[in-house]
């Protein structure tokens, strides 16, 4: 039986929401990946900052960490869509570990753009490790309908039978 982590980035609840999902199905641990300088509440200061993060590859200090990374083989990914990408809080999460040899799973919500370049720069951070088709969740899905779509792609990708 493999080990499955659910590491997660969300600033308003949208992708704590699809965690907590795929979490009920799955089984796997869940883990919120936190910033020690939050992002601001106010929507343009936020946007305007993850702007300079990604011009930047700034990387922030997380304030949650994982002690045994090692004991996990399947690890879901999840993040909002911000600048057609992953926020730098992943960058830093992704940095932060070895993840060679890992089965790693994409996940996001956005607002239109689907996936972006997201899975596309999460390979280029994780090469050794393995990358299964993703899910692209747009923002206010509603409950029966979210619950269908990640059923159905846990299925189509396997993992169900991980957990």
């Amino acid at each position: 039986m493999k080990k499955i982590l659910l590491a997660y980035f969300s600033r308003t609840g949208n992708t704590r929401s699809v965690a907590t999902q795929i979490q009920k199905v799955t089984g796997g641990d869940i883990f919120e990946i936190k910033l020690v300088d939050p992002y601001p509440d106010d929507y343009d200061e936020a946007v305007k900052r993850a702007g300079e993060e990604l011009k930047t590859n700034y990387k922030p200090e997380l304030k949650t960490r994982i002690d045994n990374i090692k004991d996990y083989d399947v690890i879901f990914i999840g993040h909002p869509i911000w600048w057609s990408t992953f926020p730098a809080p992943i960058r830093s999460f992704l940095s932060d570990y070895d993840l060679a040899g890992k089965t790693i799973i994409p996940f996001c919500t956005h607002e239109g753009s689907k996936s972006g370049n997201s899975v596309a720069d999460i390979s280029k951070l994780c090469p050794r490790s393995t990358i299964l088709e993703g899910l692209a969740i747009r923002h206010g899905e509603d409950a029966k309908k979210l619950e269908s779509e990640i059923s159905e792609w846990l299925s189509k990708i396997k993992v169900e039978k991980l957990a």
